[in-house]
């Protein structure tokens, strides 16, 4: 049976996960928010800056990549809060956390925005793969649901990205 939590300023936290699992699953998805959220930051600006042939596609390819990121913050930091901790949400704290790099400061070519995105969604889907065995000890059905989502839409973003180098 998992241990509730109390601390002076915080009502007991008894879901069925214990303290420790739920400090192990909320950092791994602190670091899956703030990947996310450096993805998010470099497709938008990629959107804004891609030039060349090609830039009606990847224009609006880019604002649908963006705007499916941005939709995806929100639900990892309410499963953090769930948890009963708090989510990161400064630059400072995502620039710890993130393993994806921050967008170059001068935009690339548009192929290679393509190639960096690419490189973005696979680590992102990474992270998120990572966390499974944390969430499957802890029987958290719900970040395991989570993870599940985020890592169909990664890989397939990385798919089609991909088809786009081919020769």
């Amino acid at each position: 049976m998992a241990k509730a939590s109390k601390t002076p300023s915080a009502p007991v936290i008894n879901i069925g996960i214990g303290d420790k699992d739920r400090a192990a699953i909320a950092q791994g998805l602190s670091r899956l928010l703030a990947d996310t959220y450096t993805l998010y930051l470099t497709t938008h600006n990629f959107h804004w800056n891609v030039t060349g042939p090609m830039f009606n596609t990847l224009h609006t390819m880019f604002m649908a990549q963006y705007t499916e990121l941005w939709n995806a913050v929100d639900p990892i930091a309410e499963r953090i809060r769930s948890l009963g901790h708090v989510a990161p949400g400064s630059y400072a704290e995502f620039g710890k956390l993130a393993t994806v790099p921050d967008a170059p400061s001068r935009p690339p070519k548009a192929l290679e925005m393509v190639r960096v995105l690419v490189q973005g969604h696979e680590a992102v889907a990474r992270t998120a793969r990572s966390l499974f065995p944390l969430a499957d000890k802890a029987h958290d059905e719900p970040t395991a649901d989570l993870l599940t989502q985020r890592l169909t839409v990664h890989e397939q973003t990385a798919w089609m990205l991909r088809s786009l180098l081919e020769e």
